[in-house]
């Protein structure tokens, strides 16, 4: 999976759980932030509850580590675009200090990034890897990829094979509708200065 198919169906996920947490429904209570009292969206509940470019950065948080390190700078060593940052001890580093930050001060920020770079994880199909998934449970070695022409089996890919493109629309389509929806609300400024989206 690639850019837009990260960050749009991690983003896509997260309005869906919001929607079905209860945060977003139709049934919310009305909130001073809304207009004449009225009831709050389920798109404005999110944005009440997550810095949504947080959550979009952590959707591509793994590949903005893993890709240059795994690609460029070490592929000598490594010759593998999915080493630390696509492991489960990564994810659970950054949880349980998402979740000291929490409790001692009551920030945030970090959890909604550490849903997005879980989200990778199972976009990415990590699974089906478990040698770097349970990194170091199979060994400190990370499998080593032939990268001579990667670029070139990504663009192939990218017009070829369905389990590419279809999520690569997809999440091309969450975006799109997501920008749509601040430009329509007028709340596109907003959103980028803040990741918020209130009244």
């Amino acid at each position: 999976m690639l850019i837009f198919g990260h960050a749009g169906i991690t983003l896509g996920a997260a309005l869906l759980g919001n929607t079905v947490l209860g945060k977003g429904s139709p049934e919310a209570k009305p909130s001073q932030n809304t207009p004449s009292g009225g009831r709050t969206s389920w798109f404005t509940s999110l944005m009440h509850h997550v810095d949504v470019r947080l959550l979009l950065v952590g959707s591509l948080f793994p590949d903005i580590i893993d890709k240059p390190v795994g690609q460029f700078f070490f592929r000598d060593i490594f010759s593998n675009g999915r080493i630390f940052s696509h492991t489960l001890l990564f994810v659970l580093f950054i949880t349980l200090f998402a979740i000291y930050l929490y409790r001692s001060r009551e920030k945030t920020w970090l959890l909604v990034l550490s849903f997005g770079v879980f989200a990778h994880l199972i976009c990415d199909q990590m699974w089906l890897t478990p040698q770097t998934l349970l990194w170091p449970l199979y060994g400190f070695a990370f499998e080593r990829l032939d990268l001579t022409f990667w670029i070139q089996n990504i663009f192939h890919a990218l017009f070829s094979d369905p389990g590419v493109y279809i999520p690569e629309l997809l999440g091309l389509m969450i975006l799109g509708w997501f920008g749509l929806t601040l430009v329509r609300r007028r709340k596109l400024g907003r959103f980028i200065k803040s990741g918020q989206v209130m009244y």
